[in-house]
């Protein structure tokens, strides 16, 4: 991509996700993102309707007259968004790629952070971590995330789920939201006990990003299919309806296997399918998680 390019498609990005952070996102997602508990803010003199168990016993004897503690929520989190760069993500047969889209998507979450005071951090992945950035805040961190987003080029094509998990729970030290963001074509045994030992440490939600046509066949006569990840390529014939019933059925059960996973797994998640607006879906989860 030449840089006039780039600069062109990060503008662009910057533009709508910043303008989605601010305008619709900002109370939904400080609502489903909350901080670590509550600090100690200060002390103040009780009044009626303050709850006894908060008066501070050492300033009330000091002054002869009762206090309280006052407390205030803990908002800075730090939040990592996991990023898959495999080769399924280059597919999509609407007006966007499920990789480009996944840029959209993690940009505006990006932003929401930043909105919100959080620290941002991001994984690009494969079947290897990829580039970690590490958690920072600001507008120049932002837009390098924009950047590797939009440009950056995996070694790898294949995927490995368990991967990026188990970085995150051995890398992290302390509990943080993290962003799965995949098409998560794995098979779920694969990262089914990473995924458990990640959840159980930090705040993990799944965004499932894909396209329709890994839903359901057109019916369009004799195909050649290439898989992203392997390069294997394979004729089918999609005018046979047992294939497409076939084809569709398969991805319903995978579906249904993940579903399962995630609920197992205590993780709240969100489908998100290219050409689709996601503003919505992104809601819908901010609201589910208040």
């Amino acid at each position: 991509m030449q840089t006039n390019d780039l600069l062109k498609k990060v503008r662009r990005i910057e533009i709508k996700a910043r303008g989605l952070s601010r305008q619709i996102f900002a109370g939904q997602y400080h609502s489903a993102f909350r901080g670590r508990g509550m600090a100690f803010c200060e002390v103040r003199e009780y009044t009626v309707g303050d709850d006894v168990r908060d008066i501070d016993w050492n300033v009330t004897a000091r002054y002869a007259r009762p206090y309280v503690k006052v407390f205030e929520e803990e908002r800075e989190l730090t939040v990592m968004l996991m990023v898959d760069m495999s080769g399924s993500l280059s597919f999509g047969s609407e007006v966007e790629t499920k990789r480009e889209l996944t840029a959209e998507v993690a940009a505006t979450l990006a932003f929401s952070a930043i909105q919100n005071n959080d620290k941002i951090g991001v994984l690009f992945f494969t079947d290897r971590i990829e580039k970690y950035i590490p958690p920072a805040k600001g507008k120049k961190h932002i837009l390098y995330i924009i950047r590797e987003l939009l440009e950056f080029h995996p070694q790898s094509h294949a995927t490995d789920l368990s991967v990026p998990l188990s970085y995150l729970t051995r890398l992290v030290k302390k509990r943080c939201t993290a962003f799965l963001i995949s098409d998560f074509l794995s098979e779920v045994e694969t990262y089914e006990r990473a995924l458990m030992m990640s959840a159980r440490k930090h705040d993990i939600v799944a965004i499932n990003i894909f396209d329709r046509r890994e839903v359901e066949l057109p019916n369009v006569g004799l195909m050649q299919f290439r898989d992203a990840e392997t390069g294997q390529t394979r004729w089918i014939d999609t005018s046979d309806r047992a294939v497409r019933h076939t084809y569709s059925t398969a991805y319903d059960h995978h579906r249904a296997a993940l579903s399962v996973l995630l609920k197992r797994c205590g993780v709240d998640s969100t489908e998100i399918r290219t050409g689709q607006d996601f503003v919505q879906q992104l809601l819908i989860l901010f609201k589910k998680r208040s």
